[in-house]
């Protein structure tokens, strides 16, 4: 071929060095090149995935390894299996949470001397209902007379079935012996529990940055450890472990006031820990996991941080205005003003409710501080207008919701 009549084509020269090749833009890097630059960059992120998993397993591992597990409660639980209420509702879950009152472990001796024993500050049967629609906390007061049963001491020896005031129980046979109390006491079936120390509540707090709380008057309580002035303020580690255990300074001295300001100050923290700021913060939510595993000793079911995270993720569906606090039903025992005694059959109807994952109603306080339990019920725990209420109403208790913090 030609290009003009009589000359041939010249062939065309060879690419010079440095030069595109065929079918390569001018300024392209070489496939050689560019293949070169892909490995190293897969190579990269590669490590970045490696390194990122080998810390997420890393912090994984610790979280873990922080829980304590209780298999003594569950040896002596099983020795009991036959007297134990069976589960209602399978699909619900009911969890003993104690707060023990031990002087003995790193932070604790400066709240008294260590005399070997410990009692329950703190009880509360937390039921998550089938679905995970609501959650009903209930407190059973310390000072409440029960019967409680014939229980396995630290050393072997057993105790004798006797009764007497609620919170013995966890000095003679520890966590078994509480919920084996609060099993006979409810008819409810506990399938879980937690044991928390005062200095694990106090990590808890200030893991969350503290918790918001009002104060009409000033706090000035030696005993608690706590002096406070009025008005709203952030209560955090120390402060809110004073605030919540305090009797003689705040309110009207009574261990069911106390019980009413623990209920509204955990109702703030669930306000606080289902906050997005909290949970959906890493930098955040470390430290109140790394809190919470450190804090609790529970049984094998809740041992483990997939457990846990399971727990707190079912909690967090439910919205705040359905997590709700009470207190049994109680007034004075009738033989010593000191001691409490329940309120029939308001008492009996809770439990009754909660056995059979039945809604709970709870309105604020009404003023009456006799603790019967119930809207509209006298000091006999039975309805204004008749002996017993009426099987179509549901009875309406006195108590709060989480949506209610301490500020309302």
């Amino acid at each position: 071929m030609t290009d003009r009549a009589g000359t041939p084509d010249e062939p065309d020269p060879p690419a010079a060095e440095g030069t595109a090749a065929e079918g390569t833009a001018p300024g392209a890097p070489e496939p050689r090149r560019r293949r070169h630059w892909l490995r190293w960059t897969a190579l990269g992120v590669s490590l970045v995935v490696l390194a990122a998993a080998g810390v997420g397993w890393w912090f994984y591992r610790k979280l873990d390894g922080n829980i304590t597990t209780d298999t003594t409660a569950a040896a002596e639980l099983r020795r009991y299996e036959k007297e134990r209420p069976p589960a209602v509702v399978s699909a619900a879950r009911n969890i003993l949470l104690i707060g023990s009152d031990t002087r003995s472990g790193e932070g604790n001796r400066k709240y008294g001397r260590d005399k070997g024993t410990q009692r329950s500050d703190t009880t509360i049967l937390l039921h998550l209902s089938a679905g995970k629609k609501s959650a009903t906390a209930v407190s059973v007061p310390r000072d409440l007379m029960v019967t409680i049963p014939s229980c396995r001491r630290p050393d072997g020896t057993r105790t004798r079935e006797q009764f007497a005031q609620f919170n013995w129980a966890f000095e003679f046979g520890g966590t078994a012996c509480t919920i084996r109390t609060v099993e006979k006491l409810t008819g409810i079936r506990v399938d879980h529990h937690m044991v928390i120390d005062f200095r694990g509540f106090k990590k808890m707090v200030d893991a969350v940055d503290g918790v918001e709380v009002c104060l009409k008057e000033p706090v000035n309580d030696p005993d608690a450890k706590l002096k406070l002035p009025a008005g709203r303020q952030t209560l955090h580690g120390e402060q809110a472990l004073g605030f919540v255990r305090a009797r003689k300074s705040i309110g009207n001295g009574s261990d069911t006031d106390r019980m009413d300001r623990q209920q509204q100050f955990l109702g703030a923290l669930v306000n606080k820990v289902q906050s997005n700021g909290v949970l959906l913060n890493p930098t955040k939510l470390y430290p109140v996991l790394d809190a919470a595993t450190k804090a609790i000793t529970t049984d094998q079911g809740l041992d483990s941080l997939r457990d846990l995270y399971d727990l707190a993720r079912s909690m967090r569906a439910i919205p705040t205005e359905k997590v709700l606090f009470l207190t049994v039903p109680r007034r004075p025992y009738t033989y010593d003003a000191n001691r409490d005694e329940l309120v029939q059959p308001a008492a009996s109807q809770l439990f009754k409710q909660l056995r059979e994952d039945r809604p709970v109603v709870v309105t604020p306080d009404d003023g009456k501080k006799d603790g019967t339990g119930t809207r509209g019920n006298g000091a006999d725990g039975k309805s204004d207008d008749a002996d017993t209420p009426a099987p179509s109403v549901t009875p309406t208790f006195t108590g709060r919701t989480a949506a209610e913090g301490v500020c309302s």
